[in-house]
């Protein structure tokens, strides 16, 4: 099969080192997540504790706006190094901790460290749109995002056992090691980025809101936002759920583990094909036919047969990495390059902060809703998103 001209335009030097600086920052980013909340609940004693720990890592997203406006004002290269070298320096203190008192010392290091994450979303958009093509811009995204479920698939398992075996001190080293390997790529790389946003900074509401703005009036971006906004909180209702399905399917709460990495094998070939779809059949297509699927490989879940609802968490995950890489791509075509920073941003809030919301309220509700009723709204909310999403409609750009 010929080499298409998005995917020549990938093989460029500059793209390949700065997808290994951001696969060593993926690495970083992923490796201690699952472990900071196993340890603050082995040296508390308290489930509720570790619990808490995955609240610390949603915290900075109420900066993401501002990380955001920062990007679009200074080189984004830089910022990327400067956070990287921060993210390496604030995870050197996990190594004295070692007794419950240290506990606070984990939840202030998981809020910083959880921050390099929204720095990297507020400039990766800008420096893809600075550096590649429109048309290329959805095999990028594909790229990185079978790079990040390569991670998220081998990450929870391998940092467990490292947990288990030796302690959280490797895993420290090895984030600490990742971050500054990344910050030294991008130290190394030279892009030509395009020039500094030096409007006169605006009011504390219009600054914080400017990101969200833009998504929700400019089409087709407004439809998509709306619709994937439901959909993200949809899943984030199955997440609340996910241990009272395993056990009216008859399945040990264990077994989520290996489940879930079915959901990122799927996730993975997505990311490998979603650049080719989106060229044949157009970004809203593939964005409309994603959220249908999710839907449907949501159905199994309500039943009591295991294999349908493995094979439908596998459709899931396909589903939804080629909604999500559809819905960024959009995006940054649709996006001027100095207002990446500010629009990235906003829309990762809407693809994770509601998902965690509606997590919180559908564990309230399931003490007093059958896991069947709420499995049944979500499959209803995305397939109404996804038909409703099939009707927009985008002015014809270069790269459509």
């Amino acid at each position: 099969m010929p080499t298409s001209k998005p995917e020549l335009a990938l093989r460029t030097p500059q793209f390949r080192t700065l997808t290994a600086g951001w696969a060593s920052t993926n690495f970083a980013d992923s490796v201690l997540v699952l472990i900071l909340a196993v340890w603050v609940t082995d040296l508390s004693g308290s489930a509720a504790l570790g619990g808490a720990t995955f609240a610390a890592l949603g915290v900075p997203a109420l900066a993401a706006p501002f990380l955001g406006r920062l990007a679009d004002r200074v080189s984004r290269r830089r910022m990327l190094v400067w956070t990287y070298v921060g993210g390496a320096l604030v995870l050197l203190p996990l190594l004295g901790v070692s007794r419950a008192e240290h506990v606070w010392v984990v939840y202030v290091v998981t809020v910083l460290y959880a921050t390099v994450a929204y720095v990297t979303a507020a400039c990766q958009s800008g420096i893809l749109k600075d550096l590649l093509p429109d048309e290329a811009l959805g095999h990028a995204n594909g790229r990185l995002t079978a790079i990040d479920q390569v991670f998220r698939i081998a990450m929870p398992v391998l940092g467990a056992a490292v947990y288990a075996w030796v302690g959280p001190a490797p895993l420290v080293v090895a984030a600490v090691v990742g971050f500054g390997a990344s910050a030294a790529v991008f130290a190394a790389v030279r892009i030509t980025e395009s020039a500094p946003d030096d409007e006169v900074p605006a009011g504390f509401w219009d600054e914080a809101t400017e990101g969200f703005r833009y998504l929700f009036s400019t089409p087709p971006l407004g439809g998509m936002t709306t619709a994937i906004l439901w959909a993200m909180a949809a899943v984030g209702l199955v997440n609340a759920v996910a241990f009272a399905i395993l056990e009216h399917l008859g399945l040990a709460a264990a077994l989520l583990g290996p489940i879930t990495a079915l959901q990122g094998v799927a996730g993975l070939a997505a990311g490998l094909v979603v650049g080719r779809l989106m060229l044949r059949f157009g970004r809203l297509r593939v964005f409309s036919l994603g959220l249908v699927g999710l839907g449907l490989g949501l159905v199994p879940l309500a039943g009591s047969w295991i294999v349908p609802a493995v094979l439908g968490m596998g459709v899931i995950g396909f589903a939804a990495t080629s909604a999500v890489v559809a819905y960024v791509t959009e995006r940054q075509v649709r996006t001027p390059a100095r207002m990446q920073g500010r629009v990235g941003a906003a829309s990762h809030v809407v693809l994770n902060l509601p998902g965690v919301l509606v997590t919180l309220a559908g564990a309230a509700a399931l003490a007093v809703v059958d896991h069947r009723v709420l499995v049944a709204v979500n499959v209803a909310v995305c397939l109404v998103c996804g038909l409703a999403a099939l009707r927009l409609r985008a002015p014809a750009t270069a790269a459509d």
